[in-house]
C-alpha cells in the first residue's frame, strides 16, 4: 500500500529541479556524465548524512522530505552547493523511500528501543516474548537479543535454552557451561553467609521479637543470634543473587526482610527496586502497586538525593509503573494520577515524551477523568512537534484542529498501535479465539469522542458522512446511536426518511456550570498551599 510518506518521496524524486539534471540521465544510464558534473565530490561528502535523515524521517514520518533534506543540511554549506546537495539524495531516493516505507511500517510504532533503557533487563523479557509472538521482528532477531540480555544475569539454564534453540544444536557452548558452574559456586557460598539471617527469618516464634525500631532490632539480633552487619549485608547480595537467578519469589520476601533491617538508605532504595521489579514479574498487581507507592514517597521527598537523579528516578518508576496499570483492575485511573502530576509530566515532557501514549490511552478510555482531559489536550498542543505519535495525534485531530477525516485515519492507526504495543496489547484467550479487550474499548471510546464533537457543531448529521466518520457501515452506525440514545447518552433523534441524525437543542443549565467551574477548585487550592507551605519552609532553612 502506498504510504503518504512514500508518496512524496515519490513526488519528491519525479520533480523537476534545473539542479539535478543529472538525475535524469542517470536514469537513462549515462552515469558517466553525472561523475563529470563535479557534482561527485558532493556525494562522497554527504553520504555520511543518510544515518541523519533515516532518524529525522523516523521521528518526523508526515513531514514533507525536501524540507527534512533542507533543515538537515550542514550549516557550513554554501547556497551554491544546495542543489547538489538535495540531488545527492535524490540520487539515493531508492534508500530513501526504503526508509520511508520502514517508517510508515509497525516498526515506527514500537516503542521498545525508548523504553527498554528505562528498565531493569528482567523486565525487558515480558517485552520480547509480546513481540515475538506479534512477529514484529525475525524469532533469530529476538532469540539473539534475549542471549545478550542472559549474559549479563545469572540465568545460565535459560540462555542455554535459547542457545540450542538459535542455533538448532544440543550443546551448549563452553563459555556457558563454565559461566553455569560458577553462579552455582557463588550461590552456595552467599547462601552459606546468609545462612545464621535466613534460619532466623524462618522462624515465627523469632521474627516475632521484631520491632518497627531498627536500632533494638540490630542489637537484639547481635546480642541473642549473633548475628551483625556482616550477615545483613549477606543477605542483601543473597537476594540480589536470587533476582539475577531468577527466583523472584525468594529475592522479594528476603528483600522485604532485609529492608526492615537496613539503616542504609541508598540500600534499602535499591532493595525497594528489586521488591517492585520482583512483585511485577511474579505478576502481583496489588503487591506491586503498593510498592510503587511506596517508592513514589521516598522518590518525592525532599531528602532524596539531587534534582536531577530525582527526575531520572521518577522516569523510571513511570516506565516500571507501565506493567502495572495496564494490568491492575484499577491501573487506568492510577496511571492519570501518577502521569498528570505536575512534576511527574515535566520529567515526560523533558526526557520521555513517548510516555504521552499511555498517558493519552488512559484518558479515552476512562470516563472519570474527562474532566482532567482539556488540561492533558494543552500538554499536547505544546508537544505536538517534539512527539508524534497515532493515539497522541488522534486527540490532536479532535480536539485541537477538529480534523474528523484525520481522526478517523488515525483511528485506524491506533488499532494497529495497540495490537503491537506490549503494555496495550494484552491478549484474552476466548475459546479458540484471542481477544485484545483494550482495542475494542479504546475504539468505542475514540467513536463516542469524534461523535460528541461532532454533534456539538451540526444541529442535523447525515448518517452516511457519520458512519464513514466512525469507521463503520450504515446498518452498524445507525445501530450505534441509537444504543447512544436508548442509555440517554445522546439527546437526539433519527429521522428515518431523510437518513440523519438531529440533535436536540440544550440550554446550559446555571448549576451545571457553576458545579462545572468549581470542580477541580479543591484541588488547585491544595496545590497552592502546598506551593506556599514548601516556600515558606525553604525560606525557614536558608
Amino acid at each position: 500500500m502506498e504510504t503518504f510518506v512514500t508518496r512524496k518521496v515519490q513526488e519528491f524524486v519525479s520533480k523537476k529541479n534545473p539542479n539535478c539534471s543529472m538525475i535524469e540521465k542517470e536514469e537513462k544510464g549515462k552515469r558517466r556524465d553525472a561523475q563529470d558534473s563535479g557534482l561527485s565530490r558532493i556525494y562522497k561528502k554527504y553520504t555520511g548524512k543518510l544515518i541523519n535523515i533515516e532518524s529525522l524521517i523516523r521521528g518526523n514520518p508526515n513531514s514533507n522530505i525536501q524540507d527534512i533534506l533542507i533543515v538537515s543540511k550542514p550549516q557550513s554549506l554554501p547556497s551554491s552547493e544546495l542543489g547538489g546537495y538535495i540531488c545527492f539524495f535524490q540520487w539515493k531516493a531508492a534508500e530513501i523511500e526504503r526508509i520511508a516505507k520502514m517508517a510508515d511500517g509497525k516498526l515506527n510504532y514500537d516503542l521498545t528501543p525508548l523504553i527498554a533503557p528505562n528498565l531493569d533487563r528482567h523486565l525487558v523479557f515480558p517485552i520480547l516474548e509480546f513481540l515475538q509472538e506479534c512477529k514484529l521482528y525475525p524469532d533469530e532477531q529476538i532469540l539473539k537479543f534475549k542471549i545478550e540480555l542472559l549474559n549479563k544475569t545469572n540465568m545460565v539454564d535459560y540462555a542455554m535454552d535459547i542457545h540450542k534453540s538459535l542455533y538448532k544444536t544440543e550443546d551448549a557452548p563452553q563459555d556457558m557451561v563454565e559461566r553455569r558452574a560458577e553462579v552455582v559456586a557463588r550461590l552456595k557460598s552467599l547462601d552459606e553467609a546468609a545462612a545464621p539471617l535466613v534460619t532466623f527469618l524462618l522462624n515465627p516464634n523469632a521474627v516475632q521479637e521484631l520491632r518497627a525500631d531498627k536500632q533494638y532490632n540490630l542489637q537484639m539480633l547481635k546480642e541473642r543470634y549473633q548475628i551483625g552487619p556482616d550477615q545483613i549485608e549477606a543477605l542483601y547480595q543473597f537476594a540480589k543473587f536470587q533476582f539475577e537467578c531468577g527466583n523472584y519469589s525468594g529475592a522479594a520476601d528476603y528483600l522485604y526482610q532485609y529492608r526492615t533491617l537496613c539503616s542504609n538508605l541508598e540500600r534499602s532504595l535499591s532493595a525497594l527496586w528489586g521488591k517492585l521489579a520482583s512483585e511485577i514479574l511474579m505478576q502481583n498487581w496489588d503487591t506491586a502497586l503498593e510498592e510503587l507507592n511506596r517508592l513514589k514517597e521516598i522518590i518525592d521527598s525532599k531528602s532524596f538525593a539531587s534534582p536531577l537523579n530525582q527526575v531520572q528516578n521518577r522516569i523510571w518508576l513511570m516506565h516500571w509503573g507501565l506493567y502495572i496499570f495496564f494490568n491492575h483492575d484499577n491501573g487506568k485511573t492510577q496511571i492519570i494520577d501518577l502521569f498528570n502530576q505536575d512534576k511527574y509530566l515535566n520529567a515526560i515532557q523533558t526526557s520521555a515524551p513517548h510516555l504521552l501514549r499511555y498517558l493519552a490511552t488512559a484518558f479515552i478510555v476512562n470516563k472519570r477523568r474527562r474532566p482532567q482531559l482539556k488540561e492533558f489536550i494543552k500538554v499536547i498542543q505544546q508537544e505536538h512537534y517534539s512527539y508524534k505519535d497515532p493515539i497522541v495525534e488522534f486527540l490532536a485531530c479532535v480536539f485541537i484542529n477538529y480534523d474528523f477525516d484525520g481522526a478517523q485515519k488515525k483511528m485506524k492507526e491506533c488499532e494497529e498501535v495497540i495490537v503491537n504495543d506490549p503494555f496495550l496489547g494484552k491478549r484474552v484467550e476466548d475459546g479458540n479465539f484471542s481477544t485484545v479487550p483494550l482495542r475494542d474499548e479504546f475504539l468505542e471510546n475514540a467513536r463516542l469522542f469524534i461523535f460528541e464533537t461532532y454533534c456539538r457543531i451540526h444541529q442535523r448529521i447525515d448518517m452516511g458522512v457519520l458512519a464513514d466518520k466512525l469507521n463503520l457501515n450504515y446498518e452498524e452506525a445507525e445501530r450505534w446511536i441509537v444504543n447512544l440514545i436508548r442509555t440517554s447518552k445522546l439527546d437526539a433523534k433519527i429521522d428515518s426518511e431523510s437518513g440523519t441524525v438531529i440533535m436536540e437543542p440544550t440550554q446550559p443549565n446555571v448549576h451545571e456550570q457553576l458545579i462545572n467551574h468549581t470542580k477541580a477548585l479543591s484541588g488547585r487550592t491544595y496545590k497552592l498551599v502546598t506551593q506556599l507551605l514548601e516556600h515558606t519552609q525553604g525560606q525557614a532553612a536558608r
